[in-house]
């Protein structure tokens, strides 16, 4: 018995053993791989807490979706939130700049932060908060 020629992803190996190709190739960087965090993160949060007042910072453990990251609250309730590359960084970023970190896991959320975000969707304002670009 001769062997037919192989198909886009079906291979017929004899009567007894058919694969199929059903699922692609893994590839780098495909939608729910995790970002790592950049530059660009840490400079957002430095710029944030250095022109708001009462911040404070709060730690969001690494999920199956996402990376670590900080959670950067002022004292109005405006708040913004980056990717930092572990509690190592977050602890030194903290630290660095004089400002509280909490583990939101064990404090959880502030209120004005709730307060704050309600306040803008009551008003009809949209996107990210923060300095603008994408947040996490």
């Amino acid at each position: 018995m001769e062997r037919p020629p192989r198909n886009r992803g079906c291979h017929f190996d004899g009567w007894w053993s058919v694969s199929v190709g059903l699922l692609p190739r893994r590839k780098k960087n495909r939608p729910g791989t995790l970002r790592p965090a950049s530059s660009a993160d840490l400079d957002h949060l430095a710029d944030f807490v250095a022109t708001r007042s009462g911040v404070e910072a709060y730690l969001e453990p690494r999920t199956t979706v996402t990376e670590t990251t900080v959670l950067l609250v002022a004292s109005d309730g405006e708040w913004t939130r980056r990717r930092v590359p572990g509690v190592e960084a977050a602890q030194s970023f903290a630290k660095k700049r004089a400002i509280p970190l909490y583990d939101v896991a064990v404090i959880g959320y502030p209120r004005r932060m709730r307060e704050w975000t309600a306040r803008r969707k009551a008003a009809g304002q949209t996107g990210p908060p923060g300095l603008g670009g994408p947040s996490v």
